[in-house]
């Protein structure tokens, strides 16, 4: 019988539970997948914490690469023995998935399903950013929060090659080496210069920067805010230090026009256009060493509870993979 990860209560690393799990034979316009890797992101931390309420028992996980097994009836398009790869669909922690077809892109040759895997969830919110929300122009100073991180890593690479500079942030010297290597013209350690705000105005001789990506939240949010010039645009897209508290929205206009957005992946990819297009971008990125992906960590699917730890303690780099034993 095929393994699983499930969640049956609300809670710490703890509640995570490796069971059999057999989803069934696949329904009308799904595959059946054998899963291969599948991608460990915040998002299964906040549906675990219960920050983003689910029906309860689930099988976590929202990313995976694998090999289709079998068609259902009208899924068109797709074959038994195809590579592919998909995100933001629920139950990518487990040995087989069923996956609507909808939602697969198909590998290409030169790409790995661990690369995949590692990069098409963080890679698309990265594109999005960089292409779906405040234009930017070469010239243009961003702000990345985290930026050796999954997300932080692919999203300077981004930012670069559009000529936008980026500052980055990051905890250590260690984390900093590789923002700059993916393209960060200056770096704020934190554990040397806590406050980020003061350190990147500094940086520009007193002015803000133009865009801010801040998946951090609570913790950095203020500053965030602090580092921007007048109609600068805050883009909020995620809160791994948790949630940011209540806001007068008079302030935006206080503090210079600003504009402050709360995206999410789901809202970018909601046509097949639009997920061809990210995903494309990302896989192709990839195969043609355009975009660099760094994984940063391998486990089992039975030590998915320690790569939620590891990822929560922001002592990470690049992305972490579950690796099912199948």
């Amino acid at each position: 019988m095929p393994k699983a990860i499930q969640v049956s209560r609300s809670g710490g690393p703890e509640v995570l539970e490796l069971v059999e799990y057999d989803p069934g034979p696949a329904g009308a316009g799904q595959a059946r997948v054998r899963v291969a890797v599948a991608g460990v992101n915040f998002i299964d931390i906040y549906i675990r914490e219960g920050l983003y309420p689910r029906a309860l028992p689930l099988v976590l996980g929202v990313e995976g690469a694998g090999t289709i097994e079998s068609v259902g009836p009208g899924a068109d398009g797709f074959a038994p023995g195809e590579r592919v790869a998909w995100c933001s669909v629920p139950a990518a922690y487990s040995e087989v998935a069923l996956v609507p077809v909808a939602s697969l892109v198909r590998i290409p040759a030169a790409v790995s399903e661990e690369l995949a895997a590692a990069a098409l969830l963080q890679g698309m919110t990265a594109h999005y950013l960089t292409h779906a929300m405040r234009p930017l122009h070469p010239g243009d100073w961003a702000l990345v929060h985290a930026a050796a991180g999954g997300t932080g890593l692919l999203l300077v690479q981004m930012l670069r090659a559009i000529g936008v500079q980026v500052i980055g942030t990051c905890s250590t010297a260690e984390k900093a080496d590789l923002a700059r290597e993916a393209g960060a013209d200056h770096v704020v350690v934190l554990s040397e210069r806590p406050d980020f705000a003061a350190a990147t105005r500094e940086q520009l001789g007193g002015d803000g920067v133009h865009v801010v990506y801040d998946g951090v939240g609570r913790s950095s949010f203020e500053g965030s805010l602090s580092c921007l010039r007048p109609r600068g645009w805050m883009v909020l897209f995620g809160q791994s230090s948790g949630p940011v508290p209540p806001f007068e929205l008079q302030r935006l206009n206080t503090l210079g026009s600003l504009v402050i957005t709360r995206p999410s992946l789901g809202h970018f990819v909601a046509t097949r256009a639009e997920l061809d297009e990210r995903s494309t971008a990302v896989l192709v990125g990839i195969e043609s060493n355009t975009l660099q992906v760094r994984i940063g960590g391998r486990y089992p699917l039975s030590e998915a509870a320690r790569a939620h730890r590891d990822l929560a303690s922001r002592a990470t780099t690049g992305k972490l993979l579950l690796v099912p034993s199948n």
